[in-house]
């Protein structure tokens, strides 16, 4: 599979340690992707000129993804700051508005989309603010789509019927409230829906039929890009085998490993300033 993911990067701030690690969600699967084994993973975004960005695109060119068709905007990089409950969950404290995310958005031209012909597949997000540029992404390959937790008629109404993966986070959802958003996504044109539900099993279908898998048990450090970590996972193992099964017990696996250490993928930086 070739897999191009469009849309944040972010450095995710930790007060407490003078630190910073690259994030986002389209960064957290094109890493994570690369990791798993597929040999095609390019990164899309638009990049600050700051010290941050710059770690990020360092992170990536590190990490074999290619970033030749990125932007960048002089402006900061997004930088939520995180702090972390007792049990090792992320919180995000704070957020920025004035970043280069928030000020500009990406504009396709003729030569991306020639670009993005090439990919089997496209990664991106509700943090990505492509919800109108769907259609035509579509056009090029298929997409997979984190909506995290929003799931309002008229969101899913707007992406559902462009995207082929739809990827949820319910970890305060009821099991019928979960399999209510199921059959929605489905009923809008989407294959695969899959709810991940914190340290409870997660729930997937697969045009109807019902897959659910146990988190792994692992000492916990920090839970930030677990979930990130799991849609890499799934996309990856699915991609080889077409299982949901080994799918979903291979994205268990990587969730799991994500929680052993700090940050989404690791490579802390220190933490010279952030916004006010």
């Amino acid at each position: 599979m070739r897999l191009l993911c469009i849309g944040d990067n972010v450095a995710d701030c930790y007060l407490y340690q003078r630190k910073f690690y690259p994030g986002g969600n389209a960064v957290n699967v094109a890493v994570n992707c690369r990791r798993n084994g597929i040999g095609q993973v390019a990164y899309l975004g638009i990049f600050g000129d700051d010290d941050k960005a710059a770690h990020i695109r360092r992170v990536l060119r590190k990490e074999n993804v290619d970033i030749s068709r990125c932007r960048r905007f002089y402006g900061v990089s997004g930088q939520p700051i995180i702090t972390l409950s007792p049990e090792g969950d992320r919180l995000f404290s704070k957020k920025f508005f004035y970043t280069c995310q928030n000020v500009v958005s990406l504009k396709f031209i003729q030569p991306d989309w020639d670009y993005m012909a090439g990919f089997d597949l496209c990664h991106t997000s509700c943090y990505s603010f492509l919800e109108t540029e769907l259609p035509r992404i579509r056009e090029q390959c298929d997409i997979s789509f984190d909506f995290s937790d929003i799931h309002t008629p008229q969101y899913m109404e707007q992406v559902c019927p462009y995207i082929r993966y739809a990827f949820f986070s319910g970890s305060h959802m009821e099991e019928a409230e979960i399999h209510d958003l199921i059959r929605r996504a489905h009923a809008l044109g989407c294959e695969i829906v899959g709810v991940t539900r914190g340290g409870q099993p997660a729930v997937f279908s697969r045009n109807g039929q019902i897959f659910e898998q146990p988190v792994r048990k692992v000492q916990v450090v920090d839970t930030m890009g677990a979930g990130d970590s799991f849609i890499a996972g799934f996309l990856t193992e699915y991609s080889r085998s077409g299982s949901m099964e080994q799918a979903l017990s291979f994205a268990a696996d990587r969730a799991a490993e994500t929680c052993t250490h700090y940050g989404g993928i690791g490579y802390p930086a220190p933490l010279k300033g952030y916004l006010e």
